[in-house]
């Protein structure tokens, strides 16, 4: 047996005695004993003790163990006379010496609860025996003698376990578990166990990572062997520190025992390691591993390496915590070494990693060649070395390139390492252009002759300079407006409580800084467990000031009523996570790199550049090649979990409840003076549950509505952007220049989607589609934001859904619920109106504060032009980034948005505002487009009388539909008309198109039904056809027919079946809604009707609801067939334990979020909180939402689609193009352009086989999907049965009807 083998041979047999007897603490030392002496020529027995051998051996730290955690049983005296003989025939092993050089790796230094995996693996494979005293020994001599001794403990070890099983207490196994020596597995030694497989790829490693500066590290070793034929044979040649040839042992000799033995810790990894372990990233450890990454990046970020490497260490030690650990959370620590450590630690990090049961990747090796960059003399042979071990791990050289993330200038680094070896050596840079494609779009990216794609009315230079603009605030992260209120004239009591409010401010800021101060302080210094994630370093990634400030702004938004403390908690940690992004990217260099691409893309869209054939994305992809060197731009920061965001913000919040306080007289000096808390914790109930809320005081509220503040502070990414914003070019980079977006919004800790995401190679045109919308130029109406806020600072109106001042709420009645003079139906009474008021004031001050951020920033605004960066949800569907003010909001913001670009009318332009604005009121909904225009010229003179005197005229534009915008579209017909040539007249005003019943369109064009696209307008009428009045008459119909048959339901329906009593329902149905929630609809409906008879509305409700969907099915046959088609298909799905998934036919994945609904506690020392998780794949599916929810979904997914085609076909032609779902905005002008591309791209999509392309996608995923767990042998034939019925139900696509699609292209009423 080889010297090392020995150390580790003996190391393995003692751990047991070590652990079993009591944990002992024990000191580090570079190599032990027997290594020592035959170093220096000595032939010696081992004769130290065990635990001699093991203080002076052993690479890591065994925790101390309290005497309630020690063994409950001892250990029997079998077993310790058979340790006893163990140990004897250790002490009798000898070694005879022969020359041969041996690779010798140094353990890793460990403080206490450092590092407890295991202590770097073997580097040397020579063949050796152990002969008994005095003589050399056979081979397998001893081995045989040991083996059977270690086998007889083996066997009566199990019998005692046995015997024992039952007894010990659950945390006393963990406690157990968490105890064991480093990397030990809770499996037996057995020296006659299986054969393992064990890997060489750890052995080549270590040795690769010897470098020439770390020789004190590493030392090569002079040994002698036995067998005088053992160096024959094949051997493995590793390159070391000064390039020489080092031997390494025959691979057919580790099936040895003794080698087994040594190695036992790596079989455990490998045998019986956790799931987790065996595929990294699995769902079920994202949290954690998040939870740890961020933790570990955290420090770095600080530089606090010494937190950082003790706690990965901590978490390698044991078993249970380690299979939390991927291979990026150890390519922290080595990205750390590589700029401040060695080769040698680099190296031990890689044996980790094969401890650990995880494969390098590219980041690994990236860590290493960065360093070997770094130094001035690195031999070249140990960097060829680190590339053949990389390529033997299937990656190549220009891998590094294409899947790491370089911060600083770490990429130069790699490269120049490589070019050592490999001087011409260039990058390989592979960008979404090989993509495979959709044949949908497949001729609009290869055939480009007509492309006119628009730019921006800018010049170069005006555009960098908004890039600067928008850069610096997203620095900052915070902004500043005024409010429109403070257009009020300010009272004395106004400015006195102003005034009171910033002294207050002021010493609040200086008590916070303190108190955070202490609390870091306190922080540092506990002496907790260096394994359990610790707040003190997300405490350290900003300035103290900078947590002051997130505070203080939580406490400015909070409302009067108060907020839950999760949400709270929430809203602070993100906010802390949003500052900290943006300062990683400062400290990566990238802001610099981001400056010089964005200058130089400017060139596209600047109106006074050349003109482009590429795409902003393709134009960015070859900017990003050109400026390949320094700091990566894509995929930097790590998303901080749930968790750590709601854990963070929770600690704020308890710094701000203990330490803010004001004095109780301060509004009325006649009250006795004392300090109160102004925000307080408790604990209320909503909807039978009980949560955490923090309220404000009354005293700060006061203070707070009386001062009227004048200023309002949101976050950055709440206001439109001042550049256009940067092209999405990957799932992980686009939208804001510093600021974090996700590309897909998802629940709140979903990571499927992501995931998805990341592995999908052809969303080439849903990120361009996304690029196309947010490219679109804005600027407000000034005369119409003048009129909002005059009417807003007035009293509001409610008609026109500008909120009322909350003066204007009803007063809150208060009474003493014990005052006798009451009756207990009069306090009854009076609670109820007591609640009511209660609700109707919250109600209005949501809707007012809501009201006051939309007009704010309108009016920060107004002098502005802007864009609206877009990301899009799970189904595909699309939405601008701004929460408050953007064109997916109500009919007062959409009113205040034009286009920054304005357009000719041309001869056709006016006709479309007109038909636009008969639109927008919603008086002829079934007139033909010249009836509709004829309407618009008999009321010209409302029109412009509305436009002249909107406040003070007629009023007219009060009564559409949708009324704000109708003002708009006045005054801009009343410019046009006005204007010398309205050919000539230059328009920013968008005109919309909007689907007819587009859910129902899309049923119908898929099952190609006649009926129902006739219903829906996807054959060509002279008059619009309504589907809501056609339901309406065919439940009428139905009614009619009741009645005589003497129903006395139907007989008191009469008169009361409307296009308006069924339309909300006819309008959901395709989306899902069930009968019950159908019910629900109706019954508000004739609630609303005040002749209706109260006591017959849950009878007619349910009446009705029948009606509508018996009405439904007559009329949309083909579509009911393909919703029952998806609804079972998805229900047989789900039963099988796997949730849906499908891909749109533009090759965006999907995949519904629908589990089993578990409950999650996360602690903190103010409140524990229970958070209900649905979307944790390691559920079983929710086969109820999961069934219901296909559907729509995939209805929702094919509009998405349709939009995302006429989007990209729009931007060549070099229209204009927005999109509020199934509505799309564009100039006058060009509504003839884009109706005939929206039909063409219609017809194209559906001309698809999309059911036939579902059945064949759905029947490939689900046929070879791992089968789920069946017990016994009825529930495997049950399953055996579903899955038949499952493929059977899959296969079975509905069959279609003759409806010819080419019909859409001259339907007039598909889009109007």
């Amino acid at each position: 047996m080889s010297l090392l083998r020995v150390c580790a041979f003996v190391k393995c047999l003692n751990r047991r005695s070590l652990l079993e007897k009591g944990a002992v603490r024990v000191s580090l030392a570079d190599r032990c004993h027997l290594c020592a002496s035959l170093r220096n020529g000595g032939v010696r027995r081992i004769s130290e003790t065990p635990s001699q051998l093991q203080r002076s051996k052993v690479s890591y730290v065994l925790p101390k163990r309290e005497d309630t955690k020690k063994r409950v049983l001892e250990q029997s005296q079998l077993l310790d006379v058979l340790e006893a003989r163990i140990h004897q025939l250790q002490s009798d092993t000898v070694i005879n010496v022969q020359h041969a050089k041996v690779q010798f790796i140094k353990a890793p230094s460990s403080g206490r609860g450092a590092l407890s995996g295991n202590g770097p693996k073997i580097t040397h494979k020579e063949k050796t025996d152990i002969p008994k005293p005095g003589q050399t020994a056979a081979k397998g001599a001893s081995t045989t003698h040991l083996s059977r001794w270690t086998a007889k403990l083996t066997r009566e070890e199990k019998r005692f376990q046995k015997n024992v099983k039952q007894k010990p207490a659950a945390k006393s196994k963990a406690s157990k578990r968490d105890s064991m020596a480093p990397g030990t597995s809770h499996q037996t030694i057995s020296a006659t166990g299986k054969k393992s497989k064990v890997k060489l790829s750890d052995q080549k490693r270590a040795a690769v990572f010897q470098a020439p500066s770390t020789a004190a590290a590493g030392t090569t070793v002079t040994a002698h062997n036995v067998s005088k034929g053992t160096q024959k044979g094949s051997q493995n040649q590793v390159w070391g520190e000064e390039g020489h040839m080092k031997t390494g042992t025959d691979a057919q000799d580790w099936a040895n025992p003794e080698w087994r033995l040594s190695q036992q810790d790596s079989q455990s990894t490998s045998s019986n390691k956790p799931k987790c372990l065996q595929e990294e990233g699995e769902p079920s450890c994202q949290d954690i591993q998040l939870s740890i990454q961020s933790f570990l990046e955290a420090c770095v970020f600080n530089g606090d390496f010494e937190r950082a490497h003790n706690f990965l260490l901590g978490q390698h030690k044991s078993l249970r915590r380690r299979k939390h650990l991927n291979t990026n959370v150890y390519n922290i620590m080595m990205k750390m070494m590589a700029k401040r450590g060695t080769l040698s630690q680099i190296g031990r990090v890689f044996l980790l990693l094969d401890l650990a049961g995880l494969k390098p990747n590219a980041g690994s090796y990236c860590s290493a060649l960065e360093w070997m960059g770094r130094q001035p003399n690195c031999h070249p042979k140990v960097i060829t070395r680190c590339l053949q071990q990389m390529e033997e791990d299937g990656l190549s050289v220009d891998d590094l390139f294409t899947q790491c993330v370089f911060r600083q200038d770490e990429r130069d680094m790699v490269l120049k390492a490589i070019r050592i070896v490999q001087p011409d050596y260039q990058p390989s840079l592979h960008f979404n252009t090989s993509q495979s494609l959709s044949t949908l779009v497949e001729d609009y990216y290869t055939k480009r002759v007509d492309h006119r794609y628009p730019k921006v009315d800018f010049t170069r230079e005006e555009l960098q300079e908004r890039f600067k603009r928008q850069l610096s605030l997203e620095q900052a992260c915070i902004v500043t407006i005024d409010s429109v209120e403070a257009a009020k004239p300010i009272t004395e009591n106004m400015a006195r409580m102003r005034e009171l409010l910033e002294e207050q401010r002021a010493q609040w800021r200086k008590v916070l800084l303190q108190a955070l101060k202490e609390s870091k302080m306190i922080l540092a210094k506990a002496n907790n467990k260096v394994h359990r994630l610790n707040l003190y370093p997300l405490l350290c990634v900003l300035e103290d000031r900078e947590y002051v400030d997130i505070m203080l702004q939580s406490i400015a938004t909070l409302p009067p009523a108060g907020d839950s403390l999760k949400n709270i908690a929430n809203i602070l940690g993100n906010s802390v996570y949003t500052k900290y992004c943006v300062r990683q990217k400062h400290q990566n260099q990238m802001v610099e790199k981001l400056g010089n691409i964005y200058n130089a893309y400017t060139d596209l869209l600047a109106k006074d550049t050349k003109e482009y054939d590429v795409l902003p994305s393709e134009q960015w992809c070859k900017l990003e090649a050109e400026h390949s060197s320094g700091p990566t731009l894509q995929g930097v920061e790590t998303h901080w979990p749930y968790a750590v965001t709601v854990e963070l913000g929770t600690y704020m919040m308890e710094l701000m409840v203990k330490n803010l306080k004001i004095n109780s007289d301060i509004l009325n000096p006649a009250f006795d003076r004392k300090r109160i808390p102004i925000i307080y914790h408790m604990y209320t109930f909503r909807d039978t549950r009980q949560i955490g809320v923090i309220k404000p005081h009354p005293i700060l509220v006061q203070i707070q509505q009386e001062a009227v503040e004048a200023k309002l502070t949101f976050d950055s990414s709440a206001m439109p952007m001042l550049c256009p914003p940067v092209p999405w070019t990957s799932v992980k980079f686009g939208a804001y220049l510093l600021t974090p977006t996700k590309l897909m919004r998802s629940v709140e800790g979903a990571t499927q989607h992501e995931v998805l995401l990341e592995k999908c190679e052809n969303l080439r045109a849903v990120l361009d589609s996304l690029n196309q919308l947010g490219s679109c130029a804005w600027t407000v109406n000034k005369p119409l934001l003048d009129i909002i806020i005059s009417i807003f600072n007035d009293r509001g109106s409610d008609k026109l859904d500008i909120p009322p001042p909350l003066t204007e709420a009803p007063k809150i009645l208060h009474f003493n619920p014990q005052d006798p003079t009451y009756t207990a139906s009069e306090k009854a009474q009076m609670k109820k109106k007591m609640v009511a008021a209660k609700k109707k004031y919250n109600e209005m001050l949501s809707l007012r504060i809501t009201a006051l951020y939309k007009l704010s920033i309108a009016n920060h605004m107004r002098d502005e032009i802007f864009w609206f960066p877009h990301n899009m949800d799970f189904r595909g569907r699309t939405y601008p980034c701004p929460p408050y003010f953007n064109h997916l909001g109500s009919d007062v913001t959409r009113a205040l948005l034009l286009f920054a670009e304005g357009k000719p009318l041309g001869p056709k332009g006016l006709d479309w505002l007109k038909i636009h604005f008969v639109n927008l009121t919603g008086l002829k909904k079934r007139s033909s487009i010249e009836g509709r225009l004829e309407y618009a010229n008999s009321t010209m003179e409302d029109i412009l009388d509305s436009a002249d005197n909107p406040l003070t005229g007629k009023k007219w534009w009060m009564e559409a539909d949708e009324p704000w915008q109708a003002l708009a579209c006045c005054m801009e017909i009343a410019k046009a008309v006005r204007s010398p040539d309205p050919t000539q007249f230059i328009s920013h005003f968008p005109v919309h198109q909007d689907g007819s019943c587009n859910g129902l369109q899309h049923y119908a064009a898929l099952g190609r039904d006649v009926i129902g696209a006739t219903s829906v307008n996807l054959a060509p009428c002279d008059v619009p056809q309504d589907v809501y009045t056609g339901v309406a008459q065919q439940v009428e119909e139905y009614r009619a027919r009741d009645a005589k048959s003497g129903v006395k339901i139907a007989k008191v329906l009469e008169g009361f079946i409307s296009r308006k009593v069924v339309k909300q329902t006819v309008m959901t149905v395709v989306y899902g809604v069930t009968r019950y929630g159908g019910r629900l609809q109706i019954e508000k409906r004739l609630k609303e009707i005040d002749e209706f008879p109260t006591e017959f509305v849950w009878d007619a409700s349910h009446y009705l609801v029948e009606m509508v969907f018996s009405s439904l099915k007559e009329m949309f046959t083909g579509t009911r067939e393909i919703q029952d088609w998806l609804t079972e298909s998805a229900r047989l799905i789900s039963k099988s334990g796997h949730t849906v998934q499908w891909v749109t036919p533009l090759g965006l994945p999907i995949i519904q979020p629908y589990h089993h609904t578990r409950t999650v506690m996360l602690k903190s020392n103010m409140q524990h909180f229970s958070v209900q998780i649905s979307h944790d794949n390691k559920e079983m599916p929710d086969t109820v939402k999961q069934k219901n929810a296909f559907p729509p979904n995939f209805i929702h997914s094919l509009d998405s689609t349709h939009m995302m085609l006429t989007s990209l076909h729009c931007y060549s032609a070099g229209l204009t193009f927005v999109s509020v779902h199934d509505c799309f905005w564009t100039h006058a002008i060009t509504v003839d352009t884009m109706n005939k591309i929206c039909r063409e791209q219609f017809v194209a999509l559906h001309s698809q086989p999309i059911l036939q392309d579902l059945s064949t996608f759905l029947l490939n995923k689900y046929r070879h999907a791992p089968p789920t767990q069946a017990k016994n042998k009825n529930k495997k034939f049950q399953k055996a049965h579903n899955d038949k019925k499952l493929m059977l139900q899959l296969a079975k696509v509905p069959q279609t009807g003759d409806f010819d699609l080419q019909q859409v292209k001259e339907s007039t009423f598909f889009f109007s």
